[in-house]
C-alpha cells in the first residue's frame, strides 16, 4: 500500500500501521548494528559519540551566584561553589606572586576555566603517578607508613613483611579522589567557623540525646534512630495526661547539664503514624536545624538487609558544595565519632542531590572479581588502576530516609517568631540549589 494513503477499512489501517512501524524499527536496528561494526573497528568513533550524547539534566544546568554578594550575614543563602572559589583565589594569589600583569586576567571566565582544567589535569597526572608507584592498597599501606619513616635503613625488609594490626583507627578524612563527589571538609569558610563554633569544633566522641515530639508514639523509630547514632540515649518524651510537657529549651538545658553534645528530636506527622521531621539541636546554645523526612523505611523491611553490630561507622559526605552545604556536612560529621571502627566495615552515606539528602547505611566486604564481572570504572569510564581484580560486596542495614533542610534557627527554639538564620522556600528557580 502506498505511503500516505489512509485505507477506509479499520483492519487494513491497523495492518498498514504495523507494517510502517516494523519498517522503521528495522531501519533503526540496521543503523545501530552498522554503527556498532564501525565502532568495533575504530573505538575513537564510540568515544566521540559518547562525548556528544551527554544528557541535559538539572544538575548540568545548575546556576551559581556571582562572587560579590554583599554582607557575610547572608552567607548561607549564597549559591557559590566553595571548592571552585578556593581554587580561583589560589590561582590569583599565585599569579600575584609571580608578578603577572592584569592583561592576562582580562580574558574573562573562559581563561579562568582553562586554567582550572589545566590545574586539575596536572593534579590528576600526579595522582596517577603515585598510584602506579603504590603496589599495595592505600588503606593497608597507610598503616605501615609510620614504621617506614622511623627507620629508613630497614625499609626494604619491612616492605615485604605483613602489616601489623593497629588497635586505634585513624581519624576521619575526606576522600582524596578528585573524580568523586566527596565533600572537601578542609575548605570551610572562616566566617562560618566564627559564626558556628559549636558545629565546626565538635568533641571527638559526641554524646547524643534522642527523643520525640510531644505525645508521639514513634518509640520504635526513635530506638532505631538511637542505634543509628553511636553513643546516643533515647528518652521518651510523652507521658500520662497530667505530666509536665517539657519544651525543647528545657530538654536542651537538661542535656547540657549532663554533658550531652546534641539533641535529636524525631517529629511525627499530624495525621499519620510515621516520621515527618528531624530536629537537631547543637548544645549548649544552638543552632537549631529543622529537617523534613520522607521515604522512611526501617531496616527490617529492606530485602536482604543486614543487622547492626554496634560499630562506629565510617562517614561518607557527598556533594555538599555551598556554604550552607558545608555547614550541614559539618553538622552530620559532629554527630559521629572522629575515629571509626574499620573492623566493623560499616559506612554511613549522606548524599546531597538537588538539596535532598539521601541517608543510607551499609556493610561492605572486599572480594575477588569474578570472570563474569567488569572492573571498577571511574567517572571517565576507564578502569581504576590498582583495583582491576577487586570488587566490593554491599549489604544495606537501614534505616533508609530522605532529608531536606527547611530552617536553621539562631538559638534553641522557644516560641513562634523564632529568629532564623536561614529559611528554605525562598528560591524560585528550579536550577538554583542551596547546598
Amino acid at each position: 500500500m502506498p505511503e500516505g494513503v489512509k485505507p477506509k477499512n479499520k483492519l487494513r489501517r491497523q495492518s498498514a500501521y504495523l507494517n510502517i512501524k516494523r519498517t522503521k524499527e528495522a531501519a533503526k536496528r540496521d543503523e545501530r548494528f552498522r554503527r556498532k561494526r564501525e565502532e568495533a573497528k575504530n573505538p575513537a568513533l564510540r568515544e566521540e559519540r559518547q562525548s556528544r550524547n551527554i544528557p541535559q539534566t538539572i544538575e548540568a544546568k545548575r546556576q551559581w551566584d556571582s562572587e560579590n554578594l554583599g554582607d557575610e550575614e547572608d552567607t548561607l543563602g549564597w549559591a557559590i561553589d566553595v571548592e571552585r572559589l578556593a581554587k580561583k583565589r589560589k590561582l590569583e594569589q599565585e599569579a600575584a606572586e609571580r608578578g603577572e600583569d592584569g592583561a592576562d586576567g582580562a580574558d574573562g571566565d573562559e581563561g579562568l576555566l582553562e586554567k582550572l582544567k589545566k590545574r586539575d589535569g596536572k593534579a590528576g597526572d600526579e595522582d596517577e603517578d603515585e598510584e602506579m608507584n603504590d603496589d599495595a592498597d592505600s588503606m593497608l599501606d597507610s598503616l605501615s607508613d609510620n614504621d617506614n619513616d622511623e627507620d629508613d635503613d630497614a625499609s626494604d625488609a619491612s616492605s615485604t613483611a605483613p602489616t601489623k594490626p593497629f588497635t586505634t583507627a585513624p581519624k576521619r578524612a575526606s576522600s582524596p579522589s578528585a573524580a568523586s563527589t566527596a565533600t572537601n571538609m578542609d575548605l570551610s569558610p572562616d566566617f562560618l567557623k566564627q559564626k558556628f563554633p559549636a558545629v565546626f569544633n565538635p568533641p571527638d566522641i559526641p554524646k547524643i540525646l534522642v527523643t520525640t515530639s510531644i505525645n508521639s508514639i514513634l518509640h520504635k523509630e526513635a530506638e532505631i534512630l538511637a542505634s543509628f547514632f553511636p553513643n546516643s540515649t533515647y528518652i521518651r518524651r510523652s507521658a500520662h495526661a497530667h505530666a509536665h510537657k517539657y519544651s525543647v529549651r528545657e530538654i536542651a538545658q537538661f542535656a547540657t547539664n549532663r554533658e550531652y553534645t546534641a539533641v535529636v528530636i524525631l517529629m511525627q506527622a499530624h495525621h499519620e503514624k510515621a516520621p515527618d521531621g528531624l530536629d537537631i539541636v547543637v548544645l549548649p546554645s544552638g543552632p537549631h536545624f529543622h529537617f523534613s523526612i520522607s521515604n522512611w523505611i526501617e531496616g527490617k523491611k529492606l530485602p536482604g538487609h543486614g543487622v547492626d553490630q554496634g560499630f562506629n561507622p565510617e562517614l561518607i559526605l557527598n556533594n555538599f558544595r555551598t556554604p550552607l552545604g558545608m555547614l550541614s556536612a559539618h553538622l552530620f560529621k559532629s554527630l559521629f565519632p572522629a575515629q571509626p571502627e574499620l573492623l566493623g566495615r560499616t559506612a554511613v552515606t549522606l548524599h546531597n542531590q538537588r538539596d535532598y539528602i539521601f541517608l543510607r547505611r551499609h556493610r561492605y566486604v572486599f572480594r575477588d572479581k569474578r570472570a563474569s564481572e567488569k572492573s571498577v570504572t571511574g567517572s571517565d569510564g576507564k578502569p581504576v588502576k590498582g583495583v582491576e581484580d577487586v570488587r566490593v560486596g554491599m549489604q544495606e542495614i537501614g534505616p533508609r530516609a530522605t532529608l531536606k533542610l527547611r530552617r536553621i534557627d539562631r538559638g534553641i527554639q522557644w516560641k513562634s517568631g523564632q529568629e532564623w538564620q536561614w529559611k528554605a522556600g525562598m528560591e524560585k528557580q528550579r536550577t538554583r540549589f542551596n547546598m
